[in-house]
């Protein structure tokens, strides 16, 4: 039997950190043994910030949509180039959407 038959997804980040303000930011990453269509890489995200129970921002591939991103009420693709470059993006648009709060 081939190794990637046997592997199971692996939990690689599950964090959550709550600001002083009430702000949310809710990060769950999986290593998947294949890509979850139509994405092209071993990974099974969902990146969110939340503000008063509303998520202002969130990255996530669902099947059937791929790599996206949430801004209020507008989808859009995202291009995933590598995990560590897609944390940083969430990350710095987080701190942007903070700092005009």
């Amino acid at each position: 039997m081939a190794l990637y038959a046997i592997m199971k997804a692996r939990l690689l980040i599950r964090e959550r950190a709550v600001y002083p303000d009430g702000g949310l930011v809710e990060m769950v990453v999986w290593q998947v043994p294949t890509p979850v269509p139509p994405s092209n890489h071993l990974y099974k995200y969902s990146l969110v910030y939340v503000i008063d129970g509303i998520r202002v921002l969130g990255y996530d591939n669902e099947r059937g949509k791929g790599d996206h991103r949430h801004f209020g009420m507008i989808e859009e693709t995202v291009i995933f180039t590598t995990l560590p470059n897609l944390l940083r993006q969430f990350a710095d648009e987080v701190e942007a959407i903070r700092r005009r709060r």
